[in-house]
């Protein structure tokens, strides 16, 4: 019963240690988009305001990298189909005077660049007007730059 006593006095210590320094990642916290990234559609196409059980995801970036930034272009799983889209802001603090959102957003795009909605619901980078000629029509549709 004493020997119980002393190996278990001597291990509760470092079960408690162990416990008060957990050790957190803020790896996750800090990226910007990559896989199994979940997003949020800020167009009116009907498949991105359409109610959903589970939220659209981020399947492949396009780039070398493969961490998405404003501008880039991912594909999509959003209800059972994949879809392109452009990254139009993310979490993750890109620089000094550049805009950080508070969720992960996307615009739905087909596979020549032209957006699938009509309206842009919130204000988008003014640094993808950089990228104009790629993306015009989603300039053109978007009615808040910030």
């Amino acid at each position: 019963m004493t020997l119980l006593k002393r190996s278990l006095g001597l291990l509760l210590p470092q079960i408690s240690t162990a416990a008060n320094h957990r050790h957190f990642s803020l790896s996750g916290l800090l990226s910007a988009i990559q896989k199994m990234t979940a997003v949020r559609v800020v167009d009116n196409s009907s498949l991105g305001s359409a109610s959903r059980h589970r939220p659209p995801k981020c399947i492949h970036v396009y780039n070398k990298s493969g961490v998405g930034k404003v501008g880039d272009t991912i594909l999509l799983a959003i209800k059972g189909e994949k879809r392109k889209a452009l990254i139009v802001g993310h979490k993750m603090p890109s620089g000094p005077m550049k805009p950080r959102f508070d969720s992960n957003n996307v615009v739905l795009i087909d596979d020549n660049g032209s957006p699938l909605g009509t309206r842009i619901k919130v204000p988008i980078p003014s640094l993808l007007r950089k990228k104009q000629g790629k993306f015009s029509k989603v300039l053109a549709i978007a009615q808040k730059f910030v």
